[in-house]
């Protein structure tokens, strides 16, 4: 099989493409939160994107689509943390982080045989005071055989100290079919309690309610799940019957959450990968601590699987 890359130029995106021999295609804009604007399978785009820059600008701050989340994702309470016994409030944004629109570089990309490889980076050199610690990010976006798109996030502490990590993005997931005609399956235990403000308490409740495929008819999720990487995978799975179309996850033991949002339009339903819980800068849940010059890596695959006629 080959792969290749292209660059492309539509309503105002400059985006970056990864495209292999069957068509399958990978469309990244690494100028805005090095964004994932298309994964493409038998002609159908997998991603509710934003249809053109103006629109981006418009409704980034509400919906984050697609776009890389860090150094945290979701809620801080009230924008504010205390770390190393310093208050630090957060000035641009207190729900997904300070990167979502971002312009990232690119850094190495390859196309052979066996991948369409391309790597976007960019170096934070804390502007927000409330996260005032340099690193850097990046943004590995493979396409593979198969129909699996592998995303790889490394975080570069480039301070002089030890730096507060939660990882995640922001894709949402559309067949075409309304929400409500899709079922949902994932491997979790745990379902993280919330408050009013759908901040954690602290507790982890048992749920298995999408141990097995389940409809989603009436479903309103905006919730955390602890994976059960004992169970075979993939871990999550969201399937269009109709249409004989999944869209299977593949998380590493590094990103152990999984956030499931239904907007309300239910033309669409954002499956994130996290490595920890909303306002974990607070509560601690999956909290990566980083110290001078060390890096976490941060690996989800999603497979897009059509049935055989």
């Amino acid at each position: 099989m080959a792969f290749s890359i292209a660059r492309q130029q539509q309503n105002g995106f400059d985006t970056i493409e990864l495209k292999d021999s069957t068509g399958t295609r990978v469309a990244v804009i690494p100028g805005l939160g090095a964004s994932l604007h298309v994964f493409e399978v038998g002609g159908l785009n997998v991603i509710d994107n934003y249809p053109d820059i103006n629109a981006f600008r418009a409704e980034v701050n509400d919906s984050f689509k697609s776009v890389k989340l860090s150094p945290f994702a979701c809620r801080i309470n009230d924008s504010a943390y205390t770390w190393e016994q310093k208050k630090h409030t957060i000035a641009k944004s207190s729900i997904h982080g300070l990167l979502y629109d971002v312009a990232f570089e690119v850094t190495d990309e390859s196309a052979d045989e066996e991948a369409a490889s391309i790597t976007l980076a960019h170096q934070y050199k804390g502007a927000d005071p409330g996260y005032p610690f340099a690193y850097t990010c990046n943004v590995q976006y493979r396409l593979l055989p198969g129909n699996m798109l592998e995303v790889i996030t490394t975080v570069i502490n480039q301070d002089e100290h030890t730096i507060p990590v939660m990882d995640g993005w922001h894709p949402y997931f559309s067949t075409g079919t309304p929400v409500d005609r899709l079922e949902l399956q994932f491997s979790s235990k745990e379902i993280v309690e919330f408050d009013e403000r759908l901040l954690p308490t602290g507790k982890l409740l048992p749920y298995t309610t999408f141990a097995q495929p389940k409809s989603m008819a009436g479903v309103e999720l905006d919730n955390s799940f602890l994976l059960d990487f004992t169970q075979p995978s993939p871990l999550c799975t969201l399937r269009d019957p109709e249409k004989g179309i999944s869209i299977e996850f593949y998380p590493d033991p590094h990103y152990p959450v999984l956030q499931v949002y239904t907007p309300p339009h239910r033309g669409s339903v954002a499956i994130e990968n996290l490595s920890g819980a909303p306002d974990a800068f607070n509560n601690g849940i999956g909290l990566v601590q980083l110290e001078a010059g060390q890096s976490a890596r941060f690996t989800t695959t999603i497979r897009v699987k059509q049935d055989q006629a």
